[in-house]
C-alpha cells in the first residue's frame, strides 16, 4: 500500500478521491485551507493538515514521506477569477508551482521520483473552432481561470524537462455529483439545477440556454485520477489528458432531463449571457482511452439520478444500491470542484 497527499482533499472531487484511496487500504494525507472544503467530507482515518497551498513550508511538510501527490487545491470558479483576480491566480498557478517545487525537493531527498497528478481544466481551450476538443486543439482560454490552468500545464512541462519530474495533468470537463454545494460560488450547473428543481424553485438560464457541455460523473473523475497516478508512477512522463465523455448536452436539455427525472415541468427564467462563457465544449476522450485505459462509465441520466438521490434523504438507499462512492465515506456534504 502507498501513502498519498491530496491537496484540496476536503473538497468535492478530492474527498471522493480520498474515500476511494482509503477504501483500497492506502494511507492519505490531506492539505486543505478549508475555504471551500469540509472536514465532514473526510473519513476519520485521513490525516488532515489545514494550511494554504501557497505556503511553501506547509506544502513541503505535507509531502514528507508520501509516494505521490494528487494536486486538486484551487479556486475553481471562473466568476471568482474575475472578481478576485490576484488571489485566484496566486492559488491556482503559484500554488501549483509550490507543489511542483516541493515535490522536486522531496524527490531529491528520497532519491526517487515523486509523481504529481494535478487538476487542469477544459477551460484552457476557450471557444474552439473544431469539435470534439482533443489535447492537440489550440489553447485559447477566455477566462483568468483558464489562463491559470494553462499556466499549470506549461509549468508541469518545465518540471518534466528541467527537473525530471513525472507529472500528468487532467483537463477536467464539467464534473458533477454528490457533495457539490449548490449554494457555493464554486458550484457547477448540475448541482444548482438539481437543488432548485427538486425544491420546485425557479431556474435561471444564462443567454438562450444553448451552451453545450460535456458532463462527467465524479466517480469517473476519481478513476481517471487513479489511472493517471498509476501511469505517472510506472513511466516517467509529462502529459495532459482530457477527462470527458465525448457527449455534448445543452444547458436547456440538462434542465429538461432533471425535471423529467423529478416528474415536474421545466419552466426556466432567461437572464443575460455571462461574459467569457464558452459556447460549446465537447471533449475527445480517445487519448485517455489509449494511454490511460480510461473511459467514462456513467451515463448523464444515471449520474443525475444518483446526484438527486444524494440530496433527497428519502432516496438515499437508491444511491447505496448502486455502490456509489459516497457510501464508503462520511455523510454527504456540499463542496464544489473545478469545472470550465
Amino acid at each position: 500500500m502507498a501513502r498519498y497527499l491530496v491537496t484540496g482533499g476536503a473538497g468535492f472531487i478530492g474527498s471522493h478521491l480520498v474515500d476511494s484511496l482509503m477504501a483500497d487500504g492506502h494511507a492519505v494525507r490531506v492539505l486543505d485551507d478549508m475555504s471551500s472544503g469540509s472536514a465532514d467530507n473526510l473519513p476519520g482515518r485521513a490525516e488532515l493538515q489545514v494550511a494554504d497551498v501557497t505556503d511553501p513550508d506547509a506544502v513541503g511538510r505535507a509531502l514528507e514521506g508520501v509516494d505521490g501527490c494528487f494536486h486538486l487545491a484551487a479556486i475553481a470558479s471562473v466568476e471568482r477569477g474575475h472578481k478576485d483576480w490576484l488571489r485566484s491566480h496566486t492559488v491556482n498557478l503559484s500554488g501549483t508551482i509550490a507543489v511542483f517545487e516541493a515535490a522536486c525537493r522531496a524527490q531529491r531527498v528520497c532519491g526517487q521520483r515523486l509523481p504529481v497528478v494535478y487538476a487542469s481544466s477544459a477551460a484552457v481551450y476557450g471557444n474552439p473552432r473544431e469539435l470534439p476538443i482533443s489535447e492537440q486543439t489550440p489553447t485559447c482560454p477566455t477566462s483568468a481561470y483558464g489562463v491559470d490552468k494553462l499556466g499549470c500545464d506549461l509549468h508541469a512541462a518545465v518540471a518534466g524537462r528541467i527537473h525530471e519530474m513525472s507529472t500528468i495533468g487532467l483537463r477536467f470537463f464539467n464534473i458533477y455529483g454528490p457533495r457539490q454545494d449548490p449554494h457555493s460560488s464554486y458550484s457547477g450547473v448540475i448541482s444548482i439545477f438539481c437543488e432548485r428543481i427538486s425544491r420546485m424553485l425557479p431556474v435561471d438560464l444564462h443567454g438562450d440556454g444553448g451552451q453545450v457541455r460535456d458532463f462527467v460523473f465524479v466517480d469517473d473523475a476519481v478513476r481517471a485520477l487513479r489511472r493517471a497516478m498509476q501511469s505517472a508512477t510506472s513511466v516517467p512522463t509529462s502529459q495532459v489528458f482530457n477527462v470527458c465523455s465525448g457527449i455534448g448536452t445543452s444547458i436547456s436539455q440538462l434542465g429538461e432531463m432533471i425535471a423529467r427525472i423529478q416528474g415536474v415541468s421545466f419552466s426556466p427564467r432567461y437572464t443575460p449571457a455571462r461574459a467569457g462563457d464558452v459556447r460549446v465544449s465537447i471533449g475527445d476522450p480517445r487519448l485517455a482511452g489509449d494511454q490511460l485505459n480510461f473511459m467514462t462509465r456513467t451515463s448523464l441520466e444515471q449520474g443525475l439520478r444518483w446526484t438527486l438521490a444524494s440530496i433527497m434523504p428519502g432516496h438515499r438507499s437508491d444511491a447505496a444500491d448502486k455502490g456509489l462512492i459516497l457510501t464508503a465515506g462520511p455523510p454527504v456534504r456540499g463542496q464544489a470542484g473545478p469545472a470550465p
